[in-house]
């Protein structure tokens, strides 16, 4: 089977959603593919029940619709979920769920995109010819779980956060928690709040900082020095937060901004977590050096047994897989080369949405640059699909 389109859409999460829609606006034919049953499957299927949108939402919007008059500042995952099968509607978007990419090849000679699905409801593969596309995959494809000497032997249940709904399971067990992000954070408290023993590895140093802080810094920013604004940030957190080396949460030295800006990694938006660990409900441990059984060893030679351990310790790209021509826009981690907000075109119509750690407003701004960018051409040239 062959299918020819302008753009090919490799992913149905929100990155793929929003360049479908911005490239239907300007009235751009294109296929996107899915190889899950549903779209954005990573918050329907793999997220925790008492998850919310980290950032207020007006920062959360996808192109061209913005959210119910009467949403929350902070949106609930099942609202998320709606608002996303709306949008879905709204601008006709039709996924080809069940449909796994296998290999995008650029054909030099006839200067289009080759690639091969399977549809996996009916294991056909299918060949897309296409004269763009869209990597939008997402950095979340993958679990990633760091290499821990002696955990293929550990003794109770060793999980990966994608996996993770609630603390409820876990009343009155030991649990660790491998990561300090938002993710393991918010899971230490919820699994703290249903009375599981909590412990958490703080694995490098992290900013915290309240929603409300956070909300202040993503305005302020639109109109004040970045390095500003960072200083403002870092003094409030100090003034609500303390000092909170002494319970082994270290900042980093460059500003949460910053640091964003630089390496995608977040500030963590407290939901209670550093209250508990005050107040000496969830430890805090640095590295983990080696388990034996269900005994962690930790790099400061102390040890504790655990029922469970959730590792919060991310997700990774896996385009470099499927993508076979893709080295002027993607490194070896199938990560932008090129950082934001340059990093979303490459060679040959080759395009990424969503791979910057820019979360939805990144997913915004790659969508709309990415479909501008292919209406220049496409109006210059109308392709025939040989």
């Amino acid at each position: 089977m062959e299918e020819r389109t302008i753009v090919l859409i490799v992913g149905a999460g929100p990155a793929g959603l929003a360049t479908a829609a911005c490239l239907a606006q300007l009235s751009i034919p294109f296929v996107i593919i899915e190889r899950e049953n549903c779209s954005a499957s990573l918050w329907r299927d793999r997220a925790y029940d008492r998850l919310k949108l980290h950032l207020a939402k007006e920062f959360c919007e996808l192109p061209h619709m913005s959210y119910p008059a009467d949403a929350p500042t902070y949106i609930p995952k099942d609202q998320f979920v709606k608002y996303l099968d709306s949008y879905i509607e709204r601008f006709d978007i039709q996924p080809k769920y069940n449909t796994a990419i296998k290999s995008c090849t650029h054909d030099e000679g006839k200067d289009c995109w080759i690639s091969l699905a399977c549809d996996v409801t009916i294991s056909v593969v299918v060949r897309y010819k296409s004269k763009f596309l869209v990597v939008a995959s997402g950095e979340y494809s993958a679990a990633n779980i760091p290499v821990i000497p002696g955990l293929h032997d550990f003794t109770g249940q060793a999980i990966h956060s994608s996996l993770y709904k609630s603390g409820a399971a876990y009343s009155g067990k030991n649990a660790l928690v491998v990561g300090c992000g938002n993710s393991g954070m918010e899971i230490a408290y919820d699994l703290a709040s249903h009375g599981a023993n909590t412990s958490i590895v703080v694995r490098s140093p992290v900013h915290v900082m309240t929603k409300e802080i956070t909300r202040l810094g993503m305005t302020l920013v639109q109109h004040t020095p970045v390095n500003i604004v960072d200083d403002l940030l870092v003094r409030m957190s100090n003034f609500v937060f303390g000092d909170l080396s002494r319970h082994g949460i270290v900042k980093p030295k460059a500003g949460p901004l910053l640091l964003k800006e630089k390496t995608g990694r977040s500030a963590v938006i407290d939901v209670g977590t550093v209250g508990l660990i005050k107040k000496g409900i969830i430890k805090v441990h640095g590295n983990i050096s080696k388990i034996n059984g269900n005994v962690v060893e930790f790099e400061d030679k102390k040890e504790s047994s655990f029922d469970v351990i959730v590792f919060a310790t991310g997700y990774k790209s896996m385009a470099n897989t499927w993508l076979k021509n893709g080295e002027s826009m993607l490194n070896n981690d199938g990560l932008p080369k090129k950082e934001f907000p340059n990093h979303w075109k490459g060679a040959n119509g080759l395009y990424c949405a969503g791979l910057a750690r820019r979360g939805l407003v990144g997913i915004a701004i790659d969508a709309k640059n990415i479909a501008n960018d292919i209406l220049s051409t496409y109006n210059t040239h109308r392709f025939e699909m040989n």
